[in-house]
C-alpha cells in the first residue's frame, strides 16, 4: 500500500482560501503515487490559532469538505483530509476529521475526543467527540485519532478492538514537545501491533513553532519514514499484511487482562 503524508506549512500570511487551493493541488499530485493521502490537524487555521476558530469554523459539508472531496475524486485516492473547526448546526464547535473515498464520498467523520489546552484554547472552545471511528479500506482498516489523542492509549486500544490495523493521527504538534511525538507514535505502534501514520504541520501557529517530523512506524516500532521540520510530502510503501503476521508471531494482544479491580485501601 502506498501512502503520502502531506506535512503542510501553515503560514499566517497565507489566507485560508489560498491554502485550501494549494493543498488540493498537492493532493491531486499524489494521483498514481499513493493509495492513501493524509493531511495534518487544523491545517486551514493552525492548531494553536485559537482566536480564529470561531471565525473560520464551517459546517461539516462546508468549503473544505467540498474542495477536499473533489481533490480525492480527481486523484482517485483515499484522503484523510486532516481536521477542520466544525460548527455544528446546534451551536458547538468540534475539531473534526474528514475521510473521503476515491470517489469523493465522505467515508467517515471523527470529532476529536481529547481536547488540548487544559483550561484554555481548544479545551474550552470546542466540544468533545464521543465516538471512536474506523474506516475499512480494501487493504486495511484505519483507526482515526487526532493529535492530543496520541497521549491516551486506551483510545487506541478501543480502535484495535474495533478492528483497526493502521492508526492515522493528524496533528498540530509543538516543536518543544517533539521528542514526545516520536516516542508516543512508536509506543502506540508497538503496544497495538499496528502501523502508525502520524502527520503534523510545519510553520508557526499563533507564535507556536510546529514540530513537523511526520512519521510512519511499523507494528514492531521501527520508523519506516520521517519528515524534517519544513513543508514536505512524505511518500512510502508499506505492507498492511505485516499486522496480522506480527500479531500471530508475537500474540501479546491475546494476553491482555481486562476488567482488573482497583486495589483495596
Amino acid at each position: 500500500m502506498r501512502a503520502s503524508l502531506l506535512q503542510i506549512d501553515v503560514n499566517e500570511g497565507e489566507s485560508v482560501e489560498s491554502r485550501r487551493t494549494r493543498v488540493a493541488s498537492l493532493v491531486r499530485e499524489q494521483a498514481g503515487r499513493a493509495d492513501l493521502v493524509v493531511l495534518p490537524e487544523l491545517w486551514t487555521t493552525g492548531a494553536f490559532a485559537y482566536e480564529q476558530f470561531a471565525d473560520e469554523a464551517e459546517p461539516l459539508e462546508g468549503p473544505t469538505y467540498e474542495v477536499m472531496a473533489k481533490a480525492a475524486s480527481d486523484a482517485g485516492v483515499w484522503l484523510h483530509a486532516g481536521s477542520i473547526p466544525e460548527r455544528d448546526p446546534e451551536g458547538p464547535l468540534y475539531n473534526t476529521s474528514l475521510v473521503f473515498s476515491p470517489s469523493g464520498d465522505l467515508a467517515a467523520a471523527y470529532r476529536k475526543i481529547h481536547r488540548f489546552g487544559f483550561d484554555k484554547g481548544e479545551a474550552v472552545m470546542m466540544a468533545a467527540g464521543e465516538e471512536l471511528v474506523t474506516v475499512r479500506l480494501p487493504e486495511t482498516t484505519l483507526g482515526v485519532a487526532t493529535c492530543y489523542d496520541l497521549r491516551f492509549p486506551e483510545l487506541f486500544r478501543g480502535l484495535v478492538d474495533a478492528g483497526a490495523e493502521t492508526l492515522v493521527v493528524p496533528a498540530g504538534w509543538p516543536e518543544r514537545r517533539r521528542a514526545h511525538w516520536t516516542l508516543l507514535a512508536q509506543a502506540r505502534a508497538v503496544e497495538n501491533q499496528a502501523f502508525v501514520l502520524a502527520c503534523g504541520t510545519a510553520g508557526t501557529h499563533a507564535g507556536v513553532p510546529q514540530a513537523g517530523h511526520s512519521i510512519v512506524v511499523d507494528p514492531w516500532g521501527e520508523v519506516l519514514a520521517q519528515a524534517g521540520a519544513g513543508e514536505q510530502v512524505l511518500n512510502l510503501e508499506f505492507d498492511p499484511g505485516r499486522v496480522a503476521v506480527t500479531r500471530d508471531q508475537f500474540p501479546a494482544l491475546k494476553d491482555r487482562m481486562l476488567g482488573l479491580a482497583a486495589p483495596r485501601r
